[in-house]
């Protein structure tokens, strides 16, 4: 693999691909929490995107030293995704029809959320560690960086547009968002067993 304009276009396209799920999740936590600061969506969006960044790079290292190992891994992959966004899902949906009014600190997602959302949403992420496997460590590195830069800028469009429909969407928002998450899951399962 050479340094090139196609190394990059890949990485790129590589990187959009990967994000979709990210952003459908960033959606849902936008319209969970409408009135979210600039600075804790930048947090939320560098979580994804670092999630996204390390997981083709322990993919990477996975095809390059012990390969059979993580091929017997990667049919687990649609399985994790989906018990992991099913039960996020889940609680947003069951927070949704509690009658009690959440205050403002009730309805953020919380920091273990946020983590098990970011691996549910990049653990597909590991199999790029097969499209990358001729890349060295400093390509392999690069890629993965553009992937993770990607995903930030993806992911902070989700948040402002689900910000922006949660405002109007507000008594809605956790409804909608556990049903968005539960889809997710769904397809990450669906397009990893077929």
């Amino acid at each position: 693999m050479n340094w090139d304009l196609m190394f990059f276009l890949n990485s790129a396209l590589l990187g959009v691909g990967l994000a979709m799920d990210a952003f459908s999740v960033s959606l849902a936590n936008g319209l969970n929490e409408p009135k979210m600061k600039i600075l804790r969506m930048s947090g939320i969006a560098g979580v994804f995107s670092a999630f996204q960044f390390l997981m083709p790079l322990i993919g990477w290292f996975c095809v390059t030293t012990f390969l059979s190992f993580f091929k017997s891994f990667e049919k687990f992959i649609p399985w994790i995704a989906l018990i992991l966004l099913l039960y996020i899902g889940g609680k947003m949906l069951y927070d949704s029809f509690s009658k009690k009014e959440c205050a403002s600190e009730e309805c953020k997602t919380g920091f273990w959320a946020l983590f098990v959302q970011g691996i549910a949403t990049s653990i597909d992420a590991l199999s790029v560690g097969f499209t990358i496997a001729d890349h060295n460590w400093v390509m392999a590195a690069v890629s993965a960086l553009i992937i993770g830069v990607i995903t930030f800028f993806i992911c902070l469009l989700g948040l402002f547009l689900g910000k922006k429909f949660g405002t109007h969407l507000a008594d809605k928002a956790g409804l909608l968002g556990g049903i968005i998450l539960i889809v997710i899951g769904i397809e990450i399962f669906i397009k990893g067993i077929v």
